[in-house]
């Protein structure tokens, strides 16, 4: 017994630095800037304009990456083929590569030549633009959806999807009505980190789009020129709306659960 309370007040002791590690910051932050500042920074019009087109856009990027990525999820999941741990390895480096670098990657690949002449084409410029912006949080951010429905995918027992299709169902309707709901959990789960990465992107959106100003480019541009005294209130009103949001959707998503 003596051995076991060593071993828990040894845990509790680590834990505890961890935790205070990650929280006293934020909480030294919103004390500092204080509710009234909060409050009058936010209904500032540039502040709320950009802090809502960091949302939009990180929604969007959520959005296409989960009608893109959770198929190939699936498909890395239920099948074996040749490249499949390569391909895996592929997926998880822009997580790794640094953001600064991350956008000038994207700039190379997007910006001119055939695809960047045929995206302005049809109007999705990609410098300065919200499409810029999208694809730069899409891109560092969605191996965390991908990773997340693929071991959501992982979970579900076939035998589930093998008794749909015995009793007549498509493949088709064996992943909506079989497959995508029993890994619903770990999807959301997925989609919340990666648009919670997304909404902190700065490195590669710098790059790509300085305007229109997501939170992120717009903290630094304040702290850049006017100093701390300015960019914390906009830090505190971003970093307040983003934990609200993810906590009513991850409250709603473990009800539903």
């Amino acid at each position: 017994m003596k051995k076991d309370r060593f071993f828990i007040g040894l845990f509790l002791l680590f834990s505890s630095v961890i935790v205070l590690f990650l929280m006293v910051p934020l909480g030294k932050l919103f004390v500092s800037v204080g509710v009234i500042r909060i409050s009058e920074t936010i209904v500032q019009a540039e502040v709320y304009e950009s802090i809502l087109l960091t949302l939009r856009t990180a929604c969007y990027a959520v959005l296409f990456v989960a009608v893109t990525g959770i198929p190939l999820a699936y498909l890395i999941a239920r099948y074996e083929f040749w490249g499949k741990s390569l391909l895996e390895s592929l997926l998880d480096i822009p997580v790794m590569v640094p953001h600064t670098a991350a956008g000038v990657a994207l700039l190379v690949a997007f910006n001119g030549g055939y695809v960047g002449d045929f995206l302005e084409q049809v109007g999705l410029g990609f410098i300065d633009t919200t499409t810029g912006i999208m694809a730069a949080m899409m891109f560092l951010s969605a191996p965390f959806l991908i990773n997340g429905a693929k071991e959501g995918f992982r979970k579900v027992d076939p035998k589930l999807e093998r008794v749909a299709r015995t009793l007549g169902a498509s493949q088709m309707q064996t992943f909506w009505s079989v497959s995508l709901p029993n890994a619903r959990g770990d999807i959301i789960n997925g989609a919340l980190m990666m648009w919670s990465r997304a909404l902190g992107e700065f490195g590669a959106v710098v790059i790509i789009a300085y305007h229109p100003m997501v939170a992120p480019v717009l903290i630094y541009d304040r702290f850049n020129n006017y100093g701390l005294s300015y960019s914390a209130p906009v830090a505190a009103a971003m970093i307040l709306v983003s934990v609200l949001l993810f906590l009513v959707v991850r409250g709603v998503n473990n009800r539903a659960g």
